[in-house]
Order: C-alpha cells, then structure tokens, then sequence
C-alpha cells in the first residue's frame, strides 16, 4: 500500500517536463503491447492456416481446379493469396494459349503475391523497431532531468538531506525504469517476429517452385 502511495505521490509531485516523459514512456508501452498482441495473432494464425492449406494443396496432387473452387472454404493466408495470383494467370494462359505458355510471366504473378503477403506481415514493425531504439533515449532524458532537479534542490537546501534530493531522483529511476520497460519487450519481439517473417517468406517461396512444377506436371499431361 505504501509502494502504491509512494508512486501515486511521486507522479502527482514530479515537473511537468518528467510528467510528459513518462506520459510518452507509458503511451508508447501500450502501443507496442498492442502491436506485439496483434501481430502475435497473425502470425499464429497465419502459420496454422498456411500448413492446412499446404496440406490439401498437396493433397490434390497437382490437380489446381478443385483446390481453385475450394480456396475461398480456406482462411485468407500468405500461402492461399500466393495461389490465387498464380492461378489467376495460369488460368489466364490455359484460356489464352490452351496451356502454360509463360513461365517467367507466372513466377511474376507469383512473385507480386509474396511482396503483397510479405508488406502485410511487415505492417507496424517499423513501429516496435523505433519504440526500441528511442524509448531509453528518452528514459534518459528524464533520468537526466530528474538529476538536474535533485542538484537544484540541493542547492536550495544548502543540506545534502535525502527529502531534498529524494523526490527528483526517485523521478530520474522511475523515467529510466519506463524506457527499459518499453524498450526491451519491443525489441525482444521484433526480433522474434522478424524471425516469423523469414520463416513464412521461405515457405511462401517454397509453394512458389511447387506450384510451378505442379503446373508444368499439369501441362505436359
């Protein structure tokens, strides 16, 4: 209780320039929470998802009509965007040409599917990577403040008693407690997703070469 008592008088009592550090430190921790929630779901989702897929996609033996009719029964995943681009311009040469006429223009198509997949799965991690790198900075910019408070209010004192260098320093720990707290998990996760985010462009690359044998397979036949 009287932690709690202590911070609540610490907060009401500090400057106003500590007080919107801290305001800043705690926005952007809620943010990046935010973004880390939101992308862990789709990245969840989205490795779960690509594996059913990739299953029945597998399943069909190449055979691209069935899964075409089916794709929509199928969550919207990296890897069922990717066979929608390429069934849309093999499906585009089969009605033009009688057949697969194009390779180079197909792994395009494809290609552009993954770019689209790949900005999706970027989206907002620019965010977690500057929270990262700016968050301590501006902890310490409070914790630089608080120390330049704490001298002022010794100087006034004219004692080196802790009531008078207590309250700015306890703010200067607490606005460097902030930046950590916002930047660690940040940069923790953006390394983690940035991870994620390889690992689904490989196997969004692998479906790629699939897919195009399953449709040179399909058109030699």
């Amino acid at each position: 209780m009287l932690a709690q008592l202590s911070l609540y008088e610490l907060l009401r009592d500090a400057e106003p320039l500590p007080k919107a550090i801290m305001a800043v430190l705690a926005l952007i921790s809620v943010l990046s929470w935010t973004v880390i929630f939101s992308k862990w779901k789709l990245f969840r989702t989205a490795k779960t998802h690509n594996r059913s897929f990739l299953r029945a996609f597998r399943k069909a033996g190449g055979d691209m009509a069935p899964i075409a009719a089916a794709v929509e029964q199928f969550p919207v995943t990296p890897l069922v965007s990717v066979f929608e681009f390429g069934y849309e311009e093999l499906d585009r040469q089969v009605k033009q040409y009688g057949g697969l006429s194009n390779k180079v223009a197909l792994e395009r198509a494809m290609n552009l599917g993954i770019n689209e997949e790949l900005t999706k799965l970027e989206h907002n991690m620019n965010w977690l990577a500057t929270a990262a790198a700016v968050s301590p900075f501006i902890g310490l910019l409070g914790t630089v403040w608080g120390i330049i408070d704490a001298f002022s209010a010794l100087s006034e004192s004219g004692s080196a008693s802790l009531r008078a260098v207590g309250g700015p320093i306890a703010e200067a720990l607490f606005a460097t407690a902030l930046g950590l707290f916002a930047a660690i998990p940040a940069a923790v996760f953006y390394n983690y997703f940035s991870h994620l985010i390889r690992e689904i462009t490989a196997r969004m690359d692998d479906f790629l070469l699939e897919f195009l044998n399953a449709a040179e397979r399909s058109n030699g036949e």
